[in-house]
């Protein structure tokens, strides 16, 4: 009787190692290092590695170089747990490697995916079908699925490992996603080298770079010959504070501190950002303070777009409102309403920090659970743009900015620029911060829109259409970045058209291996 081939014959405890480690190297190819070339690197290793594996021992070797990828990745995650959370350091610790294992399921998948449809008893797709076609499909498709299953995580994508690097401009036709799918293409290839077939990288490392050169010059956005100055306000004040009763008049005073005095110039600021939950009070408690904002805004000509939580028939909401003036530069004074018009409700709550699923049971477990303004409900998914002093502007709170489609539907053919507020506070000093940065940056090549970012302790930036990063003020320090922003206009090719046709394509590629799988 022949005896079954053991699962860890060809699956060593070392090459266990190597995934992990391929897997973890990735997280240079995010900010801060930006070192582009290492994701397409690693996943092409991983690829060679596993390439005579069965479907069984890709689950586990995937798995390995998916949980590297995330434990390193996006280890600033435990900082919130530990620091804000209350728990025990082991218990943080558990926590953060159950994520961690949980988000390395996706990578998992494609590997499985991959050796089953391209492998049979009888058939083997070719090997161009499979490194250039299946896994590139394989890989996005898992990416967009992490993006949305539990209300979804799309954080270190692949494609945002070339926020700085040379396919960048390319994500104004393809988005973050298509740029996921030409990384696992430039892997797909390097793969075959392997096999010593040339060819891939012969004709498409060129194209790619052709494509990228040229990606600028076909992009329909141009300047509109307008300008509007802003004000981005960083107010810095410590997380521990925030939300301590005591601490709120002097924190929203500070504030109004850090703005009076960019109106003592002549040429005063137009709009004037301050950051999420800037007010951390609801709107009923602060109506006085809200009301003498307003008129400051409305003589200096400007409008001041706040944080605050709003509230409406006992629900609450993170929200944005636009004091002073809305329609236009010079009106009427304007008095504060509060009528929830021109007002944005945030959508996508982060889980644990504004909603805590299945509150009932996890609330009394630990104070990680019961964190402060967790009880948040929904916005509408497409709301009306922000209008300030007549610009039209596209908002996105905090997580929100990492969803390119929920991104996409805000933006219209008016919308002048893009704000992303944040509090991003709950990460220290980890990478965290500059990786959601790098985020905001992508989503303002997709949209060929100038974007602002403000945040209570940084990054407070101002983006360009091309994803560069034009002014910023350093973290950790109270202050205010004060800047003339060119406007554009046009609409770029991925605001047109979105991921769907993307989705498509993987998914007709993805039936190329099933019908693999049912050959007879």
């Amino acid at each position: 009787m022949q005896k079954t081939q053991p699962l860890y014959s060809s699956l060593s405890i070392v090459r266990l190692v190597t995934a992990f480690i391929a897997g973890a190297s990735t997280a240079l190819s995010f900010a801060p290092y930006e070192i582009w070339a290492v994701f397409p690197l690693a996943l092409s290793f991983a690829l060679w590695q596993s390439q005579a594996l069965s479907a069984k021992q890709s689950v586990y070797y995937w798995l390995s170089f998916g949980f590297g990828c995330f434990a390193i990745g996006i280890s600033w995650v435990h900082v919130s747990i530990d620091t804000f959370g209350g728990m025990p350091i082991v218990v943080s610790i558990t926590l953060m490697a159950i994520l961690a294992l949980y988000l390395a399921i996706y990578p998992a998948i494609t590997g499985y995916l991959l050796s089953k449809l391209s492998r049979t008893s009888k058939y083997s797709l070719n090997p161009y079908l499979t490194y250039l076609g299946l896994f590139p499909a394989l890989w996005v498709l898992t990416e967009w699925l992490r993006g949305w299953v539990f209300t979804g995580f799309p954080w270190i994508w692949a494609g945002y490992s070339q926020t700085l690097g040379p396919l960048s401009e390319l994500a104004s036709f393809v988005g973050a996603l298509g740029l996921s799918f030409l990384v696992a293409l430039v892997a797909g290839s390097i793969m075959l080298l392997t096999q010593k077939r040339i060819l891939p990288v012969l004709i498409i490392l060129p194209i790619l770079a052709l494509s990228a050169w040229a990606a600028p010059l076909l992009n329909p956005i141009s300047t509109s010959g307008k300008t509007v100055k802003v004000a981005l306000v960083q107010g810095n004040i410590p997380q521990s504070m925030k939300w301590e009763p005591d601490a709120l008049w002097p924190t929203m005073l500070k504030y109004m501190d850090l703005t009076r005095e960019q109106f003592d110039d002549a040429s005063s600021v137009d709009i004037i950002v301050w950051p999420e939950a800037a007010i951390p009070a609801p709107e009923a408690m602060v109506e006085d303070f809200l009301m003498d904002v307003s008129k400051v805004a409305s003589i200096n000509n400007a409008a001041i777009i706040t944080g605050i939580i709003s509230n409406q028939q006992h629900e609450f909401f993170n929200s944005l409102i636009v004091l002073g003036n809305h329609h236009k530069k010079q009106q009427p004074s304007a008095d504060y309403i509060g009528d929830g018009n021109n007002q944005f409700k945030k959508h996508h709550l982060l889980p644990i920090g504004e909603f805590v699923p299945f509150g009932d049971l996890l609330r009394p477990i630990a104070p990680f659970f019961n964190l402060p303004m967790s009880s948040f409900q929904r916005g509408d998914y497409t709301q009306p743009n922000l209008i300030a002093v007549g610009y039209h502007i596209a908002p996105a709170i905090c997580y929100e900015i990492a969803f390119p489609e929920q991104v996409r539907a805000s933006v219209t053919n008016e919308t002048d620029m893009l704000l992303t507020v944040s509090n991003d506070a709950w990460f220290g000093a980890s990478n965290g911060p500059l990786q959601h940065m790098e985020i905001a940056q992508m989503r303002a090549i997709e949209m060929g829109k100038p974007l602002l970012r403000g945040t209570n302790n940084g990054i407070t930036a101002v983006v360009d259409p091309h994803g560069r990063i034009t002014d910023a003020i350093p973290q950790f320090e109270a202050g205010v970045l004060v800047t003339n922003i060119p406007l554009y206009q046009g609409q770029t090719w991925f605001r047109k058209i979105g991921q769907l046709p993307l989705l498509i394509l993987c998914g007709l590629l993805v039936l190329f291996g099933v019908r693999n799988v049912l050959r007879k």
